[in-house]
């Protein structure tokens, strides 16, 4: 099921970036067959709390639509095992520190020359080039060093705010997933497969097009606005007199509907507020005579006035609230699916609808350990190899469901 069925991707990465990659995959129907590393597995199973009976609550979102095993690829045994699911795999994803894949004789150089169609995507903190390859990255540094935090808060004088979401991981695994699949459209063409790499840092930076926009243009590094724009007013958040909605009233047309909509067409004639320009050199004035107007009435009421009028407008919702409009609902971006062990489980919906080939969650996360032996079995391990290779500790076959346990 899904556009990507029969796709055979082996998933060596943790934690984030890696696993948004390689789930964006499977659930548009590729095999992802994910190895986890001994003793304890993803480091997402240990971000606890909140778990779900005995899984991490962050461990399950990640890594549904998954098979998961247990490798240990220091082992000799463990690394044969890789190598050989390696060479018919389309795809493989990881994350190791740099220098990790090819001392394990896990790099794209020595499984290209086994399987010269894979595709070998590499997800670093810096890229795999450049003075900063050998650094180790979190999104929390890339955020930084990308200037996210410089014009995120409330304003220029403030301290630096990240961005509560983590934006450079997510952002990384979408653009590694969005490389992976353009190699696969090369590769049917021409049936070589290729190094594909991305890394938090540059995530981060395609996040600033507007602020580096500005930043190339006038040599002034923007500032921290708030919930305002730093191109477009007014187009941010305003308080209402029970709670905040933000307001998308930034080019003409919809200036014009959102001041007939709240009763205040004078501000039209103001001179400060002509046209974009002024509105953004006078946003301290704009934001004040708006939100006079706005704390005059409830939240509701503004929003059923400029729905109507047909200006941009939303409530500030928590994430709760988030989850249950009906928008969400009706979107399918919340979903039940089953868990070996916990029964039904919500996580998030596939945010890309296919009319012809839909993905779907099928299964919940693997337990540590759940699909060892039966994917090696598919590629050719027989039962008494796989003893042999349990017993040297390279693999566990028996799964485990609680964080940090192993069976």
């Amino acid at each position: 099921m899904g556009p990507l069925a029969g796709l055979k991707v082996l998933d060596l990465t943790h934690v984030m970036a890696g696993p948004t990659c390689t789930l964006m995959l499977a659930d548009m129907g590729a095999d992802v067959i994910k190895v986890e590393k001994k003793p304890a597995g993803d480091d997402t199973r240990h971000m606890v709390p909140p778990r779900i009976g005995d899984e991490a609550a962050s461990f399950l979102m990640m890594n549904r639509n998954k098979r998961g095993i247990v490798v240990d690829v220091k082992t000799a045994g463990g690394a044969r095992v890789l190598r050989k699911l390696a060479e018919t795999a389309d795809v493989l994803v990881e994350n190791f520190a740099p220098g990790v894949a090819e001392r394990l004789g896990l790099g794209y150089a020595e499984l290209r020359q086994v399987n010269p169609g894979l595709i070998y995507c590499s997800i670093s903190g810096f890229g795999r080039t450049g003075p900063y390859k050998n650094r180790r990255g979190f999104d929390l540094v890339a955020q930084a060093m990308s200037g996210i935090m410089s014009f995120t808060g409330n304003g220029a004088d403030g301290a630096p705010v990240k961005c509560g979401a983590p934006l450079s991981d997510i952002t990384a695994g979408i653009l590694a997933a969005m490389g992976i699949l353009a190699a696969y459209t090369n590769r049917l063409k021409t049936g070589e497969g290729q190094y594909v790499e991305t890394s938090l840092f540059e995530a981060a930076l395609v996040q600033t097009y507007w602020q580096s926009a500005i930043a190339l243009a006038t040599g002034v590094a923007p500032k921290a606005m708030g919930s305002a724009h730093p191109l477009n007013a007014p187009y941010q958040a305003f308080e209402t007199a029970d709670g905040w909605i933000v307001v998308g009233g930034a080019n003409a047309k919809n200036w014009t509907r959102m001041l007939e909509a709240i009763g205040a067409p004078q501000l039209a004639e103001d001179p400060r507020f002509k046209d974009n320009a002024g509105r953004m050199a006078n946003l301290d004035a704009l934001v004040a005579a708006l939100t006079a107007r706005f704390k005059t009435k409830p939240a509701a009421h503004w929003l059923t006035a400029l729905d109507e009028a047909g200006v941009p407008c939303g409530p500030v919702n928590d994430m709760l609230q988030a989850l249950s409009d009906p928008q969400t609902r009706a979107r399918e971006m919340v979903t039940t699916v089953e868990h070996a062990t916990l029964g039904a489980v919500e996580t998030i919906g596939l945010p890309v609808k296919f009319s012809r080939t839909p993905g779907k969650v099928r299964t919940g996360a693997p337990l540590y350990g759940q699909h060892t032996g039966e994917v090696l079995r598919e590629y050719g391990f027989k039962d008494e190899e796989i003893a042999a290779l349990e017993k040297e500790g390279a693999v566990q076959t028996a799964p485990s469901a609680a964080v940090g346990k192993v069976a």
